[in-house]
C-alpha cells in the first residue's frame, strides 16, 4: 500500500482541483485549506519544524486568513519515500521532499549531491538553486514531468564526520567504517581509505552505539535531533560544505489552480523561505555547539589541504562528471553550473 491513509483522503487528494484555488465548477474564487504532507514529527523544535509552521502561519495572515494550509505531520499520510508520488497524485498540496533519497528521479535537482566536498554554505546553496530554477527551465521542467513545482529549498547544514574515536588526519581515517548514501559519499569514502557503509538514517544510532558504524557525514543540528551525539562523542570539521536536502514543492495542478493573489504569496514565500529558514538553523547549530561543551562532545579541525586532495581522486570526478554528462544532455551548460560547485 503506497500511501497511509489514502482512502481517508480520497476526495480531498484526487478531487482536491475542485476545492483549491479557483473554482473549476464555477470559475469563482474561494476560500481554501491546503494540504501539507511532511514525514516531520508534529512539535519536531528543529530548523525544518519551525520554518515550516513560520511558512503556514505567514500564508495565512498575508492571504488575510481566507487560505489557510494544514499540515499533516510525521508521515500521517505518506511515509518519506512516498511523499513524490503522493504529492504528484493529489494526496496533498504542498510537501517536503528529501531530494538526496531521488538522486536518480531528479538528478538536475540534486546537482549538489554530486559534488561533495563542496564549498558553499547552506544559503548560499539555496540561492543557487533559486538562481538555477530562474535561469534554466530545465530544473523546473525534470519536476514538471512528475506534476510537481519547487516553491522554495531547505539546503541541510555544512556537514561534517560524526566519530566514535579522535580523527585529525587522512591516517586516521584508513579503515574506518563510514555510513553513505547517494552517489558522492561512497566514492570520497573510499577516497579516504575508508569503508563506505549504507544504513538508513533512522538505524545510524545504533550503529554507532554497537561499532557497526565508526562515522556517519552529518551536521551538528542533525547529530543532535537523531541523537547520535550521545554514542559518537568526536565531531570531525571535515570540510562537506551544504548537501542539498529538501524541496519544498507544491502539487503543480494545485498551485496552476490558484488565484493569481495567492500564486504571488506563494511565490513571495518561497524566496524568504531560504534566509528565514537558514537563520533558524544557525542559531540552533549556535545552540547546540555550546551544548556540547558540557555533552562530552570534542570539536576537530580537519586539515583543508588533506580534504581537498581528495577531490582529485578518480571514483570522484567521475561521479561528478556524471552529472555534467546528464546536465549537458538536458541541454544545460554542465561545466558552467558545476564550477560554482568545486573549491
Amino acid at each position: 500500500m503506497m500511501f497511509r491513509n489514502l482512502r481517508r483522503y480520497a476526495v480531498t487528494g484526487l478531487f482536491g482541483l475542485v476545492f483549491t484555488g479557483t473554482s473549476l465548477i464555477t470559475g469563482q474564487v474561494s476560500a481554501d485549506t491546503y494540504k501539507w504532507i511532511t514525514s516531520k514529527p508534529q512539535g519536531a523544535n528543529d530548523a525544518q519544524a519551525i520554518s515550516t509552521q513560520w511558512m503556514v502561519d505567514e500564508f495565512k495572515r498575508r492571504t488575510g486568513g481566507k487560505h489557510e494550509i494544514q499540515v499533516f505531520w510525521g508521515g500521517s499520510v505518506a511515509k518519506t519515500r512516498e511523499i513524490p508520488d503522493a504529492l504528484s497524485a493529489g494526496a496533498g498540496d504542498f510537501g517536503d521532499i528529501i531530494t538526496p533519497y531521488f538522486q536518480d528521479k531528479f538528478p538536475l535537482n540534486n546537482a549538489v549531491g554530486f559534488f561533495i566536498p563542496q564549498p558553499n554554505s547552506t544559503i548560499e546553496v539555496a540561492l543557487m538553486m533559486q538562481k538555477w530554477h530562474r535561469v534554466y527551465p530545465q530544473f523546473d521542467a525534470e519536476l514538471a514531468k512528475h506534476n510537481l513545482k519547487a516553491i522554495g529549498f531547505r539546503p541541510l547544514e555544512s556537514y561534517g564526520l560524526l566519530c566514535r574515536e579522535e580523527v585529525k588526519s587522512l591516517a586516521d581515517l584508513k579503515g574506518k567504517r563510514i555510513r553513505t548514501y547517494g552517489h558522492a559519499y561512497p566514492k570520497i569514502v573510499e577516497a579516504m581509505g575508508a569503508t563506505p557503509v549504507s544504513i538508513a538514517t533512522s538505524e545510524a544510532y545504533e550503529a554507532l552505539q554497537r561499532g557497526i558504524l565508526d562515522c556517519t557525514p552529518i551536521g551538528p543540528a542533525l547529530a543532535r535531533g537523531w541523537k547520535y551525539d550521545e554514542v559518537a562523542k568526536y565531531f570531525i570539521k571535515f570540510p562537506f560544505g551544504a548537501s542539498f536536502g529538501h524541496l519544498v514543492a507544491m502539487n503543480r495542478k494545485s498551485f496552476d489552480a490558484m488565484p493569481d493573489d495567492v500564486k504571488a504569496i506563494v511565490e513571495g514565500l518561497g524566496r524568504e523561505y531560504a534566509v528565514r529558514y537558514a537563520v533558524d538553523l544557525e542559531v540552533q547549530i549556535a545552540e547546540v555547539l555550546k551544548g556540547w561543551k558540557s555533552a562530552g562532545v570534542t570539536v576537530i579541525d580537519f586539515p583543508a589541504d588533506e580534504a581537498a586532495k581528495l577531490v582529485d581522486d578518480a571514483g570522484v570526478q567521475e561521479v561528478r562528471k556524471t552529472w555534467i554528462e546528464k546536465a549537458n544532455a538536458a541541454g544545460l551548460p554542465g561545466d558552467e553550473i558545476a564550477a560554482e560547485l568545486r573549491f
